[in-house]
């Protein structure tokens, strides 16, 4: 059975903590010595318990410390009452419960508040091992080797578990963000790949149906190019499924161009030789899709440039159409090529021209 880090820790601290109370009671000799150590013990772990609670669950917590402030009081209160019952009672309580102090207070304090009260709870505590051991040096550096080293181990198993916390919640965050960017990713890559296609199918579609009578061949060739068209946009489904999808600027321009003639519309290329990346290319490409797509869908355009141009390191593309109806890109295909292109850095326009035709353009840097 696999152990569990989180509740390991949790165990780790309060066994600690019982751990160095506990035998205390070991040490006393009559009840009322018992009695006395059990109303200072319990006075001193209720506040622990609700720190180390707090702190377990991330909680910061501001303001006047009042559960250490009690901590702190019920510590030092006790030594001269018990001790006045039990010199040796009262030194191990404040030997035992000095340690656990210190971590209550690196576990409640700042870094910079809980060190310097840390460091005097180990003077303290050296100072009483000096005391009551009529100066035995080893002794006292022993309890204060225990004060630090208890202190930061509790201190540790908190943030452990405060981190390990953390941790589960990023991960489930970033599943969350993953899943999320994905279906982004495949509603932009159908947006995108397949309206342009679709596009074609239909318009190849409604050709043939035209032709069926007057141009039986001619019908039969434009149902040959669906057919291949529609082949094509399977293939593209399968792509997104994978989540790959290679484009080439050059190859999308030609089917740009056999689109938009095949809409009637005359198609005039202008492009430049690019030496570019392939994320670049790609992008290149969906703009050319995107823009055509709608030229194809939202206008009356009769003619249609496509164009490149490379100057100080940035590559710009433009299409332009004569006749612009409510624009020639827009929508969430705009919206999806705009992030594109956001993450190479690149920035996407479209308006209208003087002509009363659209310009779409993209520019990217090389």
């Amino acid at each position: 059975m696999r152990m569990n880090p989180q509740r390991l820790a949790v165990g780790v601290v309060y066994t600690i903590s019982i751990g160095f109370t506990a035998p205390l009671f070991a040490l006393t000799r009559n009840p009322l010595e018992a009695v006395s150590v059990a109303v200072a013990a319990a006075a001193f772990l209720v506040p622990h318990h609700l720190q180390l609670r707090d702190a377990l669950r991330g909680r910061e917590r501001r303001g006047v410390p009042v559960a250490l402030i009690v901590q702190i009081a019920v510590t030092y209160a006790a030594v001269p009452l018990l001790s006045s019952l039990s010199p040796f009672v009262g030194y191990n309580w404040a030997s035992s419960m000095q340690t656990i102090l210190a971590a209550a207070v690196l576990v409640r304090l700042r870094a910079r508040f809980a060190v310097p009260v840390v460091a005097v709870i180990g003077a303290i505590d050296v100072w009483l091992g000096l005391l009551v051991s009529d100066g035995n040096l080893a002794l006292a550096l022993y309890n204060l080797v225990t004060v630090v080293v208890t202190g930061g181990v509790i201190y540790g198993a908190v943030r452990l578990v405060v981190v390990s916390r953390e941790l589960e919640q990023a991960r489930t965050e970033l599943a969350e963000a993953a899943v999320l960017r994905e279906r982004l990713r495949i509603s932009r890559d159908l947006h995108d790949g397949l309206g342009s296609t679709l596009t074609a199918v239909a318009l190849k579609g409604d050709l043939a149906r035209r032709l069926v009578e007057s141009d039986p061949q001619a019908a039969k060739a434009e149902l040959a190019e669906l057919a291949a068209v529609a082949r094509e946009a399977a293939q593209e489904v399968r792509q997104v499924a994978r989540g790959y999808r290679e484009m080439s600027l050059t190859e999308e321009v030609h089917r740009a161009v056999a689109l938009l003639e095949a809409s009637g519309v005359s198609c005039q290329t202008n492009l430049a030789d690019l030496a570019v990346s392939r994320p670049v290319d790609e992008a290149l490409a969906w703009a050319v899709r995107e823009g055509v797509t709608n030229v194809v869908r939202h206008s009356h355009a009769t003619t249609c440039s496509i164009s490149t141009s490379a100057r100080e390191g940035v590559v710009r593309l433009e299409l332009v159409n004569d006749r612009a109806r409510g624009g020639s890109a827009g929508g969430n295909g705009l919206t999806g090529l705009r992030e594109r292109v956001a993450d190479l850095g690149g920035v996407v326009s479209a308006e209208r021209t003087d002509g009363g035709g659209f310009r779409f353009a993209m520019e990217v840097p090389a």
